[in-house]
């Protein structure tokens, strides 16, 4: 029987990253819905739940992505709801690949170094990636702040990782680079989590700084988001700190990424959102 699973994705077009680690991960057939919502989505889980015996609905499941993660989260909430005893299949939430990348981000790190009662700066945190980083910092033991340029926008992030997660984050307005090299003076891990091709941090902001352990970037794509830290540096020391770049850990991300989509297919009650894909990752790294 064909494995089936089914994008559904809060923007207009399905992800094609998505698309392919799905094929990758081990689904026949990716089937992909655009501008999904809590209200449209009911005919479509219905679809998917009642079309096979239920020993077979395990080749069946459905992936929550989009770039949105408060639309990710409310439309894979929303999935769920559509479930009952007998009646279900196995979904999963990665919303900017949010849930696969902080995991894989935060685990290597995990590998360089202690991470408990540390001070953690997530620089431009407020994005999927870099909220879902600080939560699981915070649930590492790590004491985290989330910057943004503007301080409402960071506590509103950290509001929902709260919320969500039962954490305490902090949050600090930085909206330059001097700013920004103030908020991680005594930081002792660093992740940058910013936009495309943006950076928030030279060389000279954390090269001296004797506080700094371990620094992060996400950014692939130059100018990366911390000057002076290789896209390919994996796990390295450089200037006394051991740094990652995004494609250094990203290899555990696309592996992550793939193994979560075969568990999916495992059985059809598997629910994979942060807690669990990142006790996967820590268990990969």
């Amino acid at each position: 029987m064909k494995k089936l699973l089914f994008q559904f994705d809060t923007d207009f077009h399905p992800s094609v990253f998505d698309t392919v680690v799905g094929y990758d991960g081990g689904a026949d057939h990716v089937i992909g819905h655009g501008g999904l919502t809590p209200d449209n989505i009911a005919a479509l889980v219905e679809g998917t739940i009642f079309t096979r015996a239920p020993k077979d609905k395990k080749n069946t499941a459905i992936f929550v992505g989009g770039s949105d993660m408060a639309a990710g989260q409310a439309l894979f909430e929303a999935v769920q709801k559509h479930f009952f005893p007998g009646f279900q299949v196995s979904v999963m939430l990665d919303s900017n690949g949010s849930n696969t990348t902080a995991a894989a981000c935060v685990a290597k790190l995990g590998t360089s170094g202690t991470l408990l009662t540390k001070k953690a700066v997530v620089l431009a945190g407020t994005g999927p990636v870099g909220q879902r980083a600080a939560a699981m910092l915070a649930m590492e033991g790590a004491d985290v702040t989330i910057t943004s340029r503007q301080l409402w926008n960071a506590e509103k992030a950290c509001e929902a990782m709260e919320k969500r997660f039962n954490v305490h984050i902090h949050a600090q307005a930085a909206s330059d680079f001097d700013e920004r090299a103030e908020a991680i003076k005594e930081a002792n891990i660093v992740i940058a989590t910013g936009a495309t091709g943006v950076e928030l941090l030279r060389p000279e902001h954390w090269q001296n700084n004797a506080a700094l352990e371990m620094l992060a970037d996400a950014n692939a794509t130059p100018p990366l988001g911390i000057g002076g830290i290789g896209v390919m540096d994996k796990g390295i020391d450089c200037h006394g700190k051991i740094v990652w770049g995004a494609i250094g850990f990203g290899a555990l991300k696309l592996a992550l990424h793939r193994a979560c989509i075969a568990q999916l297919f495992e059985d059809n009650k598997h629910v994979l959102d942060a807690e669990n894909i990142f006790s996967l990752a820590k268990k990969m790294a």
